[in-house]
């Protein structure tokens, strides 16, 4: 677990969207996939941020998975292994957000599987 004040908060803000996108991801009347995948983005973000704070590493003001995670692997170089992860997720920021880009059924499914994945990386990384 996190060790800082700040770093075990975007934890756990992280942790709140991984939640979210789960129970949602759940629901089986009025499905609402564009959010699945919105909070799986999240969350990814949120876990690479706490990362990046714990490594004392700043970071602008972005929602770019694949910036974040290249300031990661200046410290865990390992994590490369892993951006095809980080990939999938990362046009969920803006996409699921405006209309004539909805997220289906399918990639939401993907989108769980994906951020499952990223969070016991990340979580193994504290």
């Amino acid at each position: 677990m996190p060790n800082s004040k700040e770093v075990k908060e975007w934890f756990q803000k992280a942790e709140d969207d991984f939640e979210g996108a789960v129970y949602l991801s759940r629901r089986r009347k009025k499905p609402l996939p564009d959010l699945v995948c919105f909070h799986s983005q999240q969350a990814a973000e949120k876990y690479l941020k706490a990362f990046l704070i714990n490594q004392k590493t700043t970071f602008p003001k972005t929602h770019d998975l694949l910036f974040l995670l290249d300031l990661a692997r200046k410290s865990r170089p390992d994590l490369e292994l892993h951006r095809e992860l980080f990939e999938y997720l990362n046009p969920y920021s803006i996409q699921s957000r405006y209309p004539g880009e909805e997220a289906t059924q399918e990639e939401a499914r993907i989108a769980i599987k994906t951020i499952k994945k990223i969070k016991r990386i990340m979580s193994d990384l504290f």
